[in-house]
C-alpha cells in the first residue's frame, strides 16, 4: 500500500508539473527540480537533527529499563493496551515503552515521545513473527501515535500569543475534542478490521463522560487563559521525568553511566537507519508541493462549495489540514500564514490552529517508525491513518464555530 502511494504521489507531481509547463508555466520545471534536490538535503538534515535527542533519550530509556522503571510503568496501562494489542504478552517490555510514549504525546513532550515510540516499535518487533510485515500490535500503536490526543499543544498556544491573541489558550479544548475524535476513529477502524472485542458498557460510559467533561469545560475557558503557565508546566514535567529516572536508578544501585552509554549507541544507529525512509517520503511531499497540487485542490473545493451554496469560509484554513499529513513544518507555516492574513482570532485562524494540533504528521511518523525496524509491508496502515486525519479535519471544521459561539 505504502509503495503504491509513494509512486503515485511522485508520478502525479511529475505529470502535473509537465502539463502546467506545456500550458505556459515553464518556470515550474526549474522549481520542481530545485525541490527535488532541496527536499533530499532537508530529509538528511532532519534525520541528523534527531541524533542528539534519540541518543540521549534512548540512553535514558536503557537506564529506566535496567532499573525496572519501564516494567512498572507498563503495569499502569497494561490492561487497556493489552485489550487493544492482545498479541503482546503480559509483562512484555513493549508495554512500558508504549506507556512512556503515550504519556509524552498526551503532554506534548515531542522530544521524549519519538524516542519512546521508536523504542516501543523495536520491543514490539521482537514478538512480530514476520519481521518485514507490520504486526497487528504495531498497527494499533502507530495509529495511536498519528492520531494521539495532546493535552498541552504548547507551541500552537505560544504562536497565537505572539500574533496578539487575547485568548491564546481558547483553542485548547477544541483541539482536544478534534484529536479525541481522530483517535477514536483510528482505534475503532483498526479494532473493527482486526475484530477486537474492545467495546463494553464501561468503555462507552467513559467516552460519554469524557465528551461531557470536554464540552462543559468550554464555558469555563472564557475566564482563564494561561498558555505561558502550561508551557512552564510541560518543561517542568520533562525535567521531573529525567530527574526521576536517574534518581530511582541510582537509588537501586544501577551502573547508570554505563547503561546510558549502551542505550545511547542504539539511538545513534536508529537515526542513521531512518535516513532512506525519510528521504523517500519527504521528497515525494516536496515534489507534490512544487507541482501546485495543493492549490488546485483548494480551488476545486472552493468552487464546489460555491456551487452547492455552502459557506466556503473554512476553505481558508484547509491548507493546514491538507499539509499536516505530509509536513509538520509546512503545516505550521500555512497555519501562521492563515493567522497573519485572516487574523489570529478569526474563524479561519482559530480553525487552522485546531487542525494543526489535532493530528501528527502521518507520513513522517510512518517513515520514522516503520524505518526504525525495517518494516516494508504496511498493510492497511496508511488508509486508517489518513481516515483519522480526515475525521480530525472534519471535527475541526464542525467544532470550532460551535466552541467559539459558546466561549464568546
Amino acid at each position: 500500500m505504502l509503495s503504491k502511494v509513494w509512486v503515485s504521489l511522485i508520478l502525479f507531481a511529475c505529470c502535473l508539473t509537465l502539463v502546467r509547463a506545456v500550458f505556459g508555466e515553464s518556470h515550474l520545471l526549474g522549481e520542481f527540480v530545485q525541490a527535488l534536490f532541496t527536499t533530499s538535503s532537508q530529509s538528511v538534515d532532519i534525520a541528523l537533527g534527531l541524533i542528539g535527542a534519540l541518543t540521549f533519550w534512548m540512553g535514558l530509556f536503557r537506564v529506566a529499563e535496567r532499573a525496572k522503571i519501564i516494567e512498572q510503568l507498563g503495569r499502569l496501562l497494561a490492561r487497556p493496551l493489552r485489550a487493544l494489542m492482545p498479541g503482546v504478552p503480559k509483562g512484555h517490555p513493549a508495554l512500558g515503552s508504549m506507556t512512556l510514549n503515550i504519556a509524552a504525546n498526551v503532554l506534548g513532550l515531542d522530544n521524549a515521545a519519538t524516542p519512546a515510540g521508536l523504542r516501543a516499535m523495536r520491543d514490539l518487533q521482537k514478538c512480530n513473527p514476520d519481521k518485514a510485515r507490520l504486526s497487528d500490535a504495531q498497527m494499533m500503536f502507530v495509529v495511536l501515535n498519528t492520531s494521539s490526543v495532546t493535552l498541552l499543544p504548547v507551541t500552537i498556544l505560544m504562536y497565537r500569543a505572539e500574533f496578539g491573541s487575547t485568548q491564546s489558550a481558547s483553542v485548547l479544548l477544541p483541539i482536544i475534542i478534534a484529536t479525541s475524535c481522530s483517535t477514536l476513529a483510528g482505534v475503532a477502524l483498526v479494532a473493527c478490521i482486526q475484530k477486537l472485542r474492545i467495546w463494553s458498557f464501561r468503555l462507552c460510559l467513559g467516552i460519554v463522560l469524557y465528551a461531557g467533561l470536554l464540552v462543559s469545560a468550554l464555558v469555563l475557558l472564557r475566564q482563564s487563559d494561561n498558555s505561558a503557565g502550561m508551557a512552564h508546566f510541560g518543561n517542568a514535567l520533562l525535567i521531573t521525568v529525567v530527574m526521576s529516572i536517574l534518581g530511582l536508578a541510582s537509588f537501586r544501585k544501577q551502573d547508570v553511566y554505563t547503561q546510558f552509554i549502551q542505550g545511547a549507541k542504539s539511538g545513534f544507529a536508529i537515526a542513521i537507519r531512518i535516513i532512506p525512509y525519510l528521504v523517500a517520503m519527504l521528497v515525494a511531499v516536496g515534489l507534490l508541493r512544487a507541482s501546485g497540487a495543493f492549490e488546485a485542490v483548494l480551488v476545486s473545493i472552493r468552487t464546489f462549495c460555491t456551487w452547492m451554496n455552502i459557506n466556503p469560509a473554512f476553505v481558508d484554513a484547509l491548507p493546514t489540514a491538507l499539509m499536516k499529513p505530509f509536513s509538520g513544518s509546512g503545516a505550521r507555516a500555512l497555519m501562521l500564514d492563515t493567522m497573519q492574513v485572516h487574523g489570529v482570532d478569526s474563524t479561519a485562524g482559530r480553525m487552522a490552529a485546531v487542525m494543526q494540533g489535532s493530528t501528527e504528521t502521518t507520513f513522517y511518523v510512518l517513515a520514522v517508525y516503520l524505518g526504525a525496524v525495517g518494516i516494508q509491508q504496511s498493510r492497511y496502515l496508511l488508509s486508517v491513518c489518513l481516515a483519522a486525519d480526515v475525521v480530525a479535519a472534519l471535527a475541526a471544521i464542525l467544532i470550532t464555530p460551535i466552541a467559539f459561539s459558546l466561549i464568546g
